[in-house]
């Protein structure tokens, strides 16, 4: 382990599944005492997040052209040897443009890929180049992202050196019996919840005219959506078309999770396309039912009919069915919620993502 020096090389400026994974794991490797290096963006939220703590972090700005300037790549090769790093795990293609050559030049011994999105990668040249002579293993956060890597190109990579690790929650950070919730319910109206960046991804629009239809089926409910994003001038144009806005709350991006959660009854994601759907993991340890699309990675993290619900993409009439079910039946609510709680302890903890992480490294 003492010879060990592993550098975690993400440089996306804004906060999401992938920057948290990469946080969460360092900061627990280095606890269990390996050499642990970080090389982010200085202005991104990572950054900021590694500042509080004693990681030796360096900064560093990647953007989509960065592999066609070769003192980037030295740079990069220049903070790995310096470092003696001997294995390096890297999360976004454009910094795997430009760690995994500079790794190769380095003498780093293990580069290894982090995939966490369900998409396929594109199938060109600079791709086949890059993970035929640098990539050694592909860590995919589900199985629906291992699925689509080598969707447009079969040949690109071996399957069998593409490893799933899910996403793990840390149990004590969601634990706080003293929260304050981001809504207080009112006559009591069922609460629907939705947090996500507004990006087409997570499919807002589809949750807008959810709450038309059971605005016009009259139920009773509201739906608070948090989170923040270019399109959001957008939805919220849509609730005053669809006159809704008298049913939909905007919290803005919520720093604690746990005060969202435990403002609501159910929780819904929409989106077209999930690598793994970390928020739905974060409701199920709240003991919230979940309703998601039948698509990526959700069926690996809802066991349907018993922590929720999978539907059909986009189809509006059979989550509307769903839903009122749920708004009506207390107790289905309650057993759902205590069945996604167990799934989640079960299956989706930190401490098992560490140990895979760890065999990997080795």
């Amino acid at each position: 382990m003492k010879n060990k020096v592993v550098c975690f090389f993400n440089s996306s400026k804004t906060w999401g599944g992938g920057e948290k994974w990469h946080y969460d794991i360092a900061t627990r490797l280095h606890k269990k005492g390996y050499k642990i290096i970080v090389v982010t963006n200085k202005k991104s939220e990572l950054f900021k997040k590694l500042s509080g703590s004693d990681l030796k972090t360096y900064s560093i700005k990647i953007s989509n052209l960065s592999f066609l300037n070769p003192l980037k790549i030295l740079a990069v090769k220049s903070i790995l040897k310096k470092e003696k790093v001997t294995t390096i795990i890297i999360n976004l293609p454009s910094d795997l443009k430009v760690a995994a050559p500079a790794s190769k030049k380095a003498g780093v011994i293990k580069t290894i890929y982090r995939r966490g999105s369900a998409i396929p990668i594109k199938n060109k040249i600079s791709n086949r180049f890059i993970f035929k002579n640098y990539i050694d293993e592909i860590i995919a956060n589900s199985e629906a992202t291992k699925n689509t890597i080598l969707e447009k190109n079969p040949n690109l990579f071996d399957y069998a050196k593409i490893k799933v690790i899910y996403n793990g929650i840390i149990l004590d950070e969601h634990h706080d019996k003293h929260l304050k919730p981001v809504y207080l319910k009112q006559n009591n109206e069922i609460i629907i919840g939705n947090a996500g960046r507004f990006v087409k991804q997570k499919n807002h629009d589809f949750i807008i005219k959810l709450a038309s239809k059971l605005k016009n089926e009259k139920i009773n409910f509201k739906i608070i959506l948090a989170g923040s994003g270019k399109l959001q001038p957008e939805i919220e144009a849509l609730t005053k078309q669809l006159e809704v806005d008298d049913r939909i709350v905007f919290t803005g991006f919520i720093e604690d999770i746990s005060k969202f959660m435990c403002s609501i009854d159910i929780y819904v994601l929409p989106s077209l396309w999930e690598g793994f759907g970390y928020v739905l993991v974060e409701a199920m340890l709240f003991k919230k039912p979940v309703v998601a699309f039948n698509l990526s990675s959700n069926p690996e993290i809802i066991d349907n009919n018993k922590t929720g619900f999978l539907v059909k993409e986009n189809n509006l009439d059979e989550i509307f069915e769903k839903i009122k079910l749920l708004a009506e039946d207390k107790e289905l609510r309650e057993r759902m919620g205590a069945e996604g709680e167990k799934r989640v302890k079960k299956l989706f903890v930190i401490d098992r993502v560490v140990e895979e992480v760890e065999k990997t490294i080795l």
